[in-house]
């Protein structure tokens, strides 16, 4: 019996973890206003294209990489790994208009759809890379995250 509970108690908590993590914080460990999604509704184009320092890069190269990321775990978790995974091309971007920066923040919002939705339908957390893949998901975005914060403070001023 216990073990039975322990997917839908896992799924409730990861869930939890994802809405907090990309979409609004119900206090698990953000501060208010302070998710992904959040974040970067805040963030304009011109912020977006300024590099942190000559070696860091631009916020919205850190949106393109969680965007990669996602799109990369998503096919391990589906154990479809990619055949060519190349992490250096998702840094590559560096500025970027109003209208990329929309079209970054859209194809980010399809990525994380996309991935809660293969999420949803796993019943067996047994198999391949889905526990460490969904798990690495919410700790490497919420990495990001954090970065792309205090990235802001350089960027805004």
């Amino acid at each position: 019996m216990a073990g039975q509970a322990f997917p839908e108690r896992f799924t409730t908590e990861l869930n939890a973890l994802l809405d907090e993590t990309f979409e609004r914080v119900g206090g698990i460990y953000l501060d208010e206003g302070t998710s992904l999604f959040e974040t970067l509704a805040t963030i304009s184009a011109a912020a977006a294209s300024r590099p942190v320092s000559a070696r860091c890069a631009s916020i919205a190269a850190q949106v393109a990489h969680v965007t990669y990321y996602l799109e990369v775990l998503s096919g391990h978790i589906r154990d479809e790994p990619p055949a060519d995974v190349d992490w250096s091309q998702s840094w590559l971007i560096t500025s970027v208009t109003e209208e990329e920066w929309a079209r970054l923040n859209r194809d980010l919002r399809a990525s994380y759809r996309q991935t809660r939705e293969l999420l949803a339908g796993i019943t067996d957390w047994n198999g391949g890379d889905r526990l460490g893949g969904t798990l690495a998901i919410v700790v490497h975005t919420a990495h990001h995250l954090g970065e792309i914060r205090q990235a802001l403070c350089t960027v805004q001023g």
